[in-house]
């Protein structure tokens, strides 16, 4: 990112996401319904993995409000594919001279150095490891807790097939897509993989070499399982 926004979609705030049709003022009216904000815009940018992404920008009046007490209101009222995945907090938003928001003036989020508000716990067994190296390489974030969840890292369903393709060549299991969405951290992903590497007598020791598989194999991979 180079801190200059790129704006998706029509003059009317329509965007495209995911195959998805979607009215930004829908989702600024649904956070407008919360009496602790006192503004809200909603925009779509290209992220540095080329996918379109909601950035929410707020103003608070409330210092109880938090991205997850946001996201998880919104998860109330609307899909999936319409809640932000970025959740900027501004003293005020800046304004046009003839006092409407500027949204080219709106910052652009950090997406390299993007964390949660879980207390940051780093990988520790080769499990965790590995799943953490994927999730990094693949959703361009360097630091991973083990508590964060995927889907609110920006992950989403094609995302989380890239994810999928390199994992079950890494640990040499068959591992659904479905499991990411049942066991969206590294921590519940690893238990998982380490419970079924133990019933088929394998071992999580030997992934390092197997993590510069090309992406290439990844996808003759996954069209070999769809």
């Amino acid at each position: 990112m180079n801190g200059n926004i790129e704006f998706i979609g029509r003059s009317d705030f329509q965007t495209k996401i995911r195959g998805f049709r979607i009215e930004l003022s829908e989702i600024e009216a649904i956070l407008g319904q919360l009496e602790e904000l006192r503004e809200t815009v909603v925009i779509a940018l290209d992220d540095e993995r080329g996918s379109k992404q909601l950035v929410a920008y707020v103003v608070s009046r409330s210092a109880v409000l938090t991205s997850r007490s946001l996201r998880s209101f919104l998860k109330e009222k609307l899909p999936d594919y319409m809640i932000p995945a970025f959740f900027v907090f501004m003293d005020r938003l800046p304004l046009t001279p003839n006092g409407k928001v500027d949204r080219r003036a709106l910052p652009a989020p950090d997406m390299s150095s993007f964390s949660l508000e879980n207390s940051f716990v780093p990988p520790s067994t080769s499990t965790e490891k590995a799943i953490a190296s994927v999730w990094s390489e693949i959703l361009k974030i360097e630091q991973i807790g083990i508590h964060d969840n995927f889907f609110e890292l920006g992950g989403h369903s094609l995302i989380a097939t890239q994810v999928m393709s390199r994992l079950p060549l890494l640990f040499s299991l068959d591992l659904p897509i479905s499991l990411l969405f049942e066991l969206p951290s590294i921590y519940e992903l690893a238990e998982r993989i380490d419970t079924l590497l133990w019933v088929s007598g394998n071992s999580s020791t030997d992934v390092q070499g197997r993590l510069e598989l090309p992406v290439e194999e990844d996808d003759e991979y996954m069209e070999g399982r769809l």
